[in-house]
């Protein structure tokens, strides 16, 4: 179910030009959310579905403009058809593919890994805040098996990222994520910083984000314990 296509896109695929597609529809409700119309399907127009064969029909013709194709969400794997989509777009064109997901269906996420090239996945904070940092909607578990599952793959680019939104996750919440996963070490961590311009509470809009110094004193104490480590404005 993808509800659009932005056409060209510089910083979704690292180091890749590409297309992106929305999802429409997501199984959290994180407070934080900057995609609130996609979050909430309710709040869409009636003509909020792309035809899998629209989308590769754009693909194909936009071919000499990108190399790459992210589906985004919204929760991508919140639908078993798109998991078809990527198949296609694996077998129909020559574009990289990137998947961003929340983690949530490891089984999808298992599935989906045999068609794309890249995978980011959101780790919103430790496992005991899991519950709140998602809306109520998710625990860690599901989660903690995808992650492992990127992990373990050995052929897939991936990075976990993690918005630091004040009250929600800190320093503390990321290194206790660290652990859940010793001893093995992640490849790629972004670290993302919450803008509050728009989001899904209305409680957010407006709080201020933490200091860059803190984020930066965060990704020191990481460094023995991550191959790449991404600091995101």
């Amino acid at each position: 179910m993808i509800r659009s296509i932005q056409g060209t896109s510089l910083i979704e695929y690292p180091g890749r030009i590409s297309s992106v597609l929305f999802t429409a529809g997501c199984n959290l409700a994180c407070p934080y959310c900057h995609n609130p119309e996609l979050v909430n399907v309710g709040l869409l127009d009636k003509e909020f579905c792309l035809s899998h064969d629209k989308i590769l029909k754009e693909l194909i013709e936009r071919s000499g403009f990108i190399d790459a194709v992210v589906l985004t969400g919204g929760e991508p794997l919140l639908y078993d058809s798109n998991i078809d989509l990527l198949r296609r777009i694996r077998e129909e064109t020559s574009l990289a593919i990137k998947l961003d997901t929340n983690g949530t269906y490891p089984e999808r996420l298992k599935k989906a890994l045999s068609y794309v090239d890249f995978v980011a996945m959101d780790l919103k904070s430790s496992p005991e805040k899991y519950i709140f940092a998602t809306g109520g909607r998710a625990r860690f578990n599901s989660v903690r098996e995808s992650a492992v599952l990127l992990m373990n793959h050995g052929e897939i680019k991936y990075e976990f990222r993690s918005t630091m939104v004040p009250g929600i996750i800190n320093a503390e919440d990321v290194l206790l994520l660290l652990d859940e996963f010793a001893p093995l070490k992640i490849k790629r961590y972004a670290l993302q910083s919450f803008r509050s311009e728009k989001t899904l509470s209305s409680e957010l809009i407006g709080m201020p984000s933490y200091p860059q110094g803190y984020i930066e004193a965060l990704a020191e104490k990481m460094v023995d314990r991550v191959g790449d480590i991404q600091l995101r404005v």
